[in-house]
C-alpha cells in the first residue's frame, strides 16, 4: 500500500510539473535548439538556410565590430554592477539598521516595475541635450549643457546611470532579505563589545551575506550583458558606435542586415561566455556556502 501510494503521488506530482514542462521545451528549449541550427547555417530569412558548418563562429572571431561590442557591453557591466552593487549595500545596510517600513520598500520597487522602454523614453527627456530639465538645471548653476546621449564619452555612463536608477531598488530588496536571515544576537554582540556600524557591517554583514550578494551579482552579471532595451530607445548604439552593446549587435545583424545565422553565432557564443562567467563567479564567492553554519 505504502509503495503503491508513493507512486500515485509522483504521478499527480507530474501533472503538476507537465505545464510548466511543456511551457520550458516551447518557449526556451526548442528555440535555444533552433538557433544553434541556426548558427551553424546561412539563413537570411529570404531563402532556405544551409548548412555551413563552423563559418559563421570562424567569422565572429575575426569581426572587429563583434569584438567592440563585447568591449562595450563590458564596459557597461562594470559601470551598472559596481554602482548598482554600491548603493543597494548602502539602501539595504540603512533600512536594515534604521527602518522596516513597508511604504519604503514599496517605493523602492516601483522603478523595477516600469517597463524599460518607457524608463528609456523618460530619461531620454530628461536627459535631452536641448530641452532636456537636467541640462535647464545645469545651465541654470552655469555649467552648460552636457550632450549625454551625443557625446561618446557620457553616453554610456548615462545609459548605465539609468538602469542603475530602474534596478538599485529591487536589487536593495534582495540584499535587505538576506540581512533579515542573519541572526539578530551577533549584533547585540558586537554593539555590546564597542563596534561601530562600519566595523559591524564589515565584519558581520559582509561575510554572512555572501551567498546572497553571490546570487546578486550573478542576476546582475547576466541581465547587464542582456542590456537592450535602453540602448534602443535613447542612443540606437550611438554615438559612433559608443553605445552599440552585444545585444544591440545581434539585433542589427538579424533584422537590419538580415544575417540571421551569423547573429544565431553570436547568440550562441554570448550564452557560452555568460555560463563561464557564471560558473567562476559561483566558485569565486562559495555562493553554495554560508558562515551562518
Amino acid at each position: 500500500m505504502g509503495q503503491a501510494r508513493q507512486r500515485d503521488d509522483r504521478r499527480v506530482a507530474w501533472w503538476f510539473v507537465a505545464p510548466v514542462l511543456v511551457g520550458f521545451a516551447v518557449f526556451y528549449a526548442y528555440p535555444a535548439v533552433r538557433g544553434v541550427w541556426y548558427s551553424l547555417t546561412d539563413y537570411t530569412m529570404l531563402g532556405t538556410p544551409s548548412f555551413v558548418g563552423t563559418e559563421n563562429y570562424t567569422d565572429l572571431l575575426t569581426d572587429r565590430q563583434f569584438w567592440s561590442s563585447m568591449l562595450v557591453t563590458a564596459y557597461y557591466v562594470v559601470l551598472n554592477i559596481s554602482s548598482q552593487t554600491v548603493l543597494a549595500l548602502v539602501v539595504a545596510a540603512l533600512m536594515h539598521r534604521l527602518t522596516r517600513s513597508v511604504v519604503l520598500r514599496a517605493a523602492l520597487l516601483l522603478p523595477w516595475l516600469v517597463p524599460n522602454v518607457t524608463i528609456g523614453l523618460l530619461w531620454m527627456w530628461l536627459l535631452d541635450t536641448n530641452l532636456g530639465l537636467v541640462n535647464h538645471l545645469l545651465h541654470a548653476v552655469g555649467l552648460g549643457p552636457v550632450g549625454f546621449f551625443t557625446d561618446a564619452h557620457w553616453a554610456m555612463p548615462a545609459v548605465a546611470g539609468i538602469n542603475t536608477w530602474a534596478y538599485t531598488g529591487y536589487t536593495a530588496l534582495l540584499l535587505y532579505a538576506g540581512m533579515l536571515q542573519i541572526p539578530q544576537h551577533l549584533y547585540e554582540s558586537a554593539a555590546i563589545d564597542g563596534a561601530g556600524e562600519l566595523r559591524i557591517f564589515a565584519r558581520i554583514t559582509m561575510p554572512l551575506l555572501r551567498p546572497v550578494l553571490a546570487l546578486v551579482l550573478v542576476v546582475s552579471l547576466i541581465g547587464s550583458f542582456q542590456i537592450f532595451d535602453t540602448v534602443a530607445v535613447t542612443t540606437k548604439g550611438g554615438p559612433v558606435s559608443a553605445t552599440r552593446v552585444i545585444y544591440f549587435f545581434i539585433y542589427q545583424q538579424a533584422f537590419s542586415y538580415f544575417h540571421m545565422g551569423y547573429a544565431a553565432a553570436a547568440a550562441v557564443f554570448l550564452a557560452l561566455v555568460l555560463g563561464v562567467f557564471t560558473f567562476v563567479q559561483l566558485r569565486l564567492l562559495r555562493a553554495s556556502s554560508s558562515d551562518l553554519a
